[in-house]
Parts: C-alpha cells; structure tokens; sequence
C-alpha cells in the first residue's frame, strides 16, 4: 500500500500480525504417506481366531530393524553440514544479491523513518499545518468531520511527497532484483487502493482517538491505546473478507491431495476451517507465500499461486502446518496483548514527546489540537524506530513457536527446509547475532533450516530422507 501516513504504515504493519500470516514465502511439499503398520495389516486380513503369530513376529522383527536402521543413520548425520549444505546452493552471486537486497532494507528504514520527520517539521515549521486546520473549519462546524477533512489533506499531501521514495522502494527496486510481476499502471492501481483504504480507515480511526483527547485530558493516552488496539483486532477481522480481495482474486483450492493434506492437518488440530483458498500473487510478484488469516468467525487458509506453481507437496505441507500453528498457539490473541503494552507506552510516550518538542511559534493549542498531528506523527515514528528490536522480538519468537509447531505437526523437515531456502532471493540467510535481533522479524534463514534439520536428526525414519514418495 501506498506510504500515506506514517501513522496508517505503524498500524498496517501491526495488522499483519494479528493475520496470523506472517509471511512465509515457502515452497510447497508432498504429502507423506506414513506405511502401514505390518501388525495391523495381519490383523485386518485374518481371522480373529486364525492368527498367524510367526507371521506377526515376523513383520515386528522387520519393523524394528529398519527403525534400528533409520536409527543409526541419524546417529551420524552432522546438523551444521546438513544446515550448510543447503546455504552452499546458492553461488557467489545469488548470495550478494539477496543480501544485497536484504541489507538494503535496513537503510530503507532510515530513510523513510529520516524523511517522516522531514515532512513533519516542514509542515509544522511553514505554517501549513495551520492553513490545512482553518481550510477544514470553512467546509463545516463539526469538529470530528472537520478532523476528517484535515486527515484527508494530510494523507494526500504526505502520499504525493513522498510518492518518488514510494516509487524507487515499491516499484524500481523490486524489479531491479526481480522480485516484481506488475507494470507501472498495475502497480500504480494498487498504491490507489492502497491510497482510498488509508483516506476512509485512518480518517475515521484518528478522529476518534482525536475525541478521545478532548474528552479524557488526563487519561488520554490510557484509552487512545485501548481504541488503537480495538480498531488493530477490527481491521484484522474485516481483512480477509473485504480487503484482501481487493488486490487478489480468491477462489477455492481444487479438490485434491494437497487439499486433503492441509484439511486434515486442520482438523487433528481443532482448526475450523472447511476450505483453503487460493490467490493470484503471481499477478504482483514471485513471491511465495501462505496464511491463516482473520479472527472472530473471518478465519481463512490461503495459500498463493506461486506457492502451488514452484514447490512440491512436502514443502506446501511444512510451511501449511506452520501457518496453521500460528492459530493453534493463538497468536493472534497474544498479539494482541504483546502490542497492547506496546501501544500504551507508545500513547505514553506521545505525550511525553509532544509536551517536549511542541513549539509556542506552531501555534498548537495542546494535544486535541489537529494542526499538532504531524509532531504527534513525528514522536510516534521516533517511538516506533527505537521500538524496532523489541517488535520485531515480539514476532520471532512466535515465528520460532509456529516453526516447531509446523515440524510436528507437517513431520516434513525436508519439505519446510525448502520452504525457507526459497526465501534466499530476497532474504539474507546467515547474518550475524545482533543483525538478527535489530532486523529480523523471523528467524534467519540459517537458524530455522538448522532447527528442521536438528528434528529430523532426532526423528529417524521421517520426512523425504526415509521416504518412497517423491
């Protein structure tokens, strides 16, 4: 979506995570059929009073020395070699470019949380802010729609500034990497969408927590929290039904194994879904990737094009069981309660800030005041920027959760190993400690392709290693 609002980019950014699809982009894995169990196969083909019992000892002599086997086997296989293995596919300069690509984002970072105070300071510093207050006083005697209609001039003023960052980063950069499938008309009916959703929700959304300031001078920042989170938990049950499809066509996966895996896996684990679903991504990149989205009756499994077209079943099967973990370990709820302390010190902080870096030459009456919003924009990007490593923790350690969720649940280390290796074309995947805790929102590629090779080293016998499925 189209950089709009500092303010609207925080909670869009928070929205994803009550998704519970904290994108994956993954390859997809062929569904393990576990043999049958040579005991249990005497029992159904003969006689309750007829058994071969030579028979049975037999097949559980077999049973026991290919387990013994399997044993041994992962007795000897060395994790880091295995982990290594899969980084050394990559050669020389497949490695510099997703790194490159990767590193990149971190000066992105800068610049656009650089540029948000720029706009900010301008706006207040010109007097512009001011003007755009007295315009929406002219057009009507409300103060909530004139609020409405400052928000408005605001998010078109900062969308059309900020348009040639927006450009570069979204469009130009993406398909200097190859990362994008869209044209620049296509591209740009997305950022207008992405441009319309911001006018109508964060329009609404900010002038309510406007209200709020006015009415609970004291404990303001207590309640904006509150509402901030309440309209977080909103968006995230309205986006699945009436956003997402917005930018993508969904339509139900065809009936077959790959269905069938991903139903089961949903149901052994009390996942209410009845469906899965499948969208066009290819339209807007190469990307592949898959969620459980949606909360309070909106939920729904999806999995993009891409994800089907260029991986193999043992891949969907791993990174499907991962996003469905998301939901059995009810993320989604302790998102809500992580980033709930977060908002609250945010407000905290935002009144603190703006107390501080007020200037009598703005003209701001006090906190209520609408023409304040850019400085209310500006504390709040400097709290989000320094809040950086603490959220992106937040969601690692779920990632990591969902992660062991998945090896369970898929029994796929092969398969999701995969997955995360086609993460490299746009991912870093060996950084360094700290890199990864400042930067990283998921578990480095090294370390979650290290984690399903430790399973598999500690499940003899499973996954595409022992299995005649190909």
């Amino acid at each position: 979506m189209m950089r709009s609002s500092s303010f609207f980019k925080v909670f869009m950014l928070i929205l994803l995570l009550f998704s519970s699809s904290i994108t994956i982009k993954a390859a997809e894995t062929q569904q393990q059929t576990q043999p049958s169990d040579p005991v249990e196969t005497a029992q159904q083909t003969t006689q309750p009073n007829a058994v071969d019992k030579n028979s049975i000892k037999g097949n559980q002599e077999v049973s026991a020395s290919v387990t013994s086997v399997a044993t041994d086997v992962m007795e000897n296989f060395d994790v880091d070699k295995a982990t290594q293995a899969y980084i050394d596919r990559l050669d020389k300069d497949q490695l510099q470019q997703s790194n490159a690509y990767f590193e990149g984002g971190y000066w992105l970072q800068l610049w656009n949380f650089l540029f948000g105070i720029l706009v900010a300071y301008l706006l207040l510093q010109t007097g512009l802010s001011q003007k755009m207050k007295h315009l929406s006083e002219k057009i009507t005697r409300f103060q909530f729609i004139q609020n409405i209609f400052y928000l408005v001039q605001y998010i078109l003023i900062v969308s059309i500034v900020s348009f040639p960052l927006t450009w570069y980063q979204g469009f130009y950069r993406e398909h200097q990497y190859d990362l994008s499938n869209l044209v620049l008309g296509d591209w740009m009916g997305e950022q207008l969408k992405g441009l319309m959703l911001s006018l109508i929700f964060v329009s609404i959304f900010v002038s309510i927590i406007y209200v709020v300031v006015r009415k609970a001078a004291k404990t303001w920042a207590v309640w904006g929290s509150v509402i901030s989170i309440i309209f977080i938990a909103f968006m995230a049950m309205i986006g699945p039904v009436y956003i997402s499809p917005l930018f993508n066509d969904y339509k139900a996966l065809d009936d077959g194994p790959v269905k069938t895996e991903i139903l089961k896996m949903a149901r052994e684990n009390s996942v209410p879904a009845d469906n899965v679903y499948q969208f066009d991504a290819s339209k807007q990149s190469k990307r592949i990737s898959a969620n459980v989205s949606g909360m309070f009756g909106t939920l729904r499994v999806s999995l993009n094009d891409n994800l089907l077209n260029r991986s193999d079943p043992a891949t969907i099967k791993g990174v499907m069981g991962h996003e469905l973990g998301h939901y059995v370990l009810n993320h989604g709820m302790k998102f809500l309660i992580s980033f709930s302390i977060v908002m609250v010190l945010a407000f905290a902080f935002l009144k603190w800030g703006f107390r501080r870096f007020n200037r009598e030459s703005w003209g701001i009456q006090n906190e209520g005041d609408i023409a304040g919003f850019p400085l209310a924009m500006a504390v709040l990007s400097v709290y989000f920027f320094l809040m950086t490593p603490v959220t992106n923790t937040i969601i690692r350690t779920s990632e990591t959760e969902a992660d062991m969720f998945g090896l369970n649940t898929s029994r796929e280390p092969e398969g999701f190993a995969e997955g995360i290796f086609s993460l490299s074309e746009y991912r870093k995947m060996k950084p360094g400690y700290w890199e990864e805790v400042i930067f990283y929102d998921h578990p480095s590629g090294y370390n979650r392709i290290h984690a399903a090779m430790q399973w598999k080293k500690e499940n003899p016998g499973v996954g595409k290693h022992f299995s005649n499925h190909k």
